[in-house]
């Protein structure tokens, strides 16, 4: 399991550890300070944990890995936040896409190198070009989509490795982006992120929750009602509630 972080040596972790039905969780007053030291330590793998992502990791052996290896797991769905609350933690919601975009902000003042992989090859052209345009200073340096043929990933990740970028954005998919990125960035610097559907959001292709939503945590029925083929995901909600009450 990941240990905290924290800026320098003589400040307090930024984060400390929980579990939610055994998937590692942080518990963390700022989740962008958070990231920062991270990448102040020399960077790692961040997750966005969701109660349907943690059904998953309790499935899949794989994806568990990635988590358990992961350097930090934020919590991004209210399911997981509950959880937490009911062990004692206050903790707020942490949208990924939120953090995503505040760590490209930061990017383009501190002149890090940025790269996107992942999403259609149209989203990926309206996201790149979109990002320029509302983030001065950007510093785009790598930027592929998701639809290559098997044969062309191994050439893409080798001149990714050689681009050595300081934050990395996977739109690939869960589990493929967190099993992606843990094979990936052992032994590089920067933040290697997966983001899901973020870069079709960003590019205009779909449409965020209203705030109020967003304010009342129920954001997943909004992507509910965007795409109703969602709706067996959406059954790993009631399994994570009760899995969590059974809990204690």
């Amino acid at each position: 399991m990941a240990t905290p972080a924290s800026p320098n040596a003589f400040d307090q972790p930024a984060w400390e550890t929980a579990q939610v039905l055994g998937v590692q969780v942080a518990v963390a007053a700022d989740v962008l300070e958070a990231a920062l030291a991270l990448k102040q330590r020399g960077g790692g793998q961040i997750v966005t944990l969701n109660a349907e992502m943690t059904m998953s990791a309790l499935a899949d052996p794989a994806l568990g890995g990635a988590i358990a290896a992961a350097d930090l797991v934020i919590p991004d769905g209210a399911g997981v936040v509950w959880a937490l609350k009911r062990q004692g933690y206050r903790v707020r919601r942490s949208p990924g896409i939120e953090l995503a975009r505040q760590l490209l902000v930061e990017a383009a003042s501190r002149s890090w190198r940025v790269a996107l992989v992942g999403a259609s090859p149209e989203v990926m052209a309206l996201v790149s070009a979109r990002l320029k345009k509302e983030i001065p200073g950007l510093n785009l340096q790598f930027s592929v989509h998701g639809y290559q043929s098997p044969e062309q990933w191994p050439g893409i990740e080798q001149q990714l490795r050689e681009a050595r970028p300081d934050l990395v954005l996977a739109a690939l998919g869960v589990p493929r982006q967190e099993t992606w990125i843990q094979r990936m960035h052992a032994g590089q610097p920067g933040l290697w992120m997966g983001v899901g559907g973020s870069f079709d959001v960003w590019s205009g292709a779909k449409q965020r929750a209203p705030q109020w939503m967003c304010r009342l945590q129920i954001e997943w029925l909004y992507r509910l009602v965007q795409e109703p083929s969602r709706w067996r995901r959406m059954l790993a909600l009631p399994e994570f509630a009760w899995a969590v009450l059974r809990q204690g």
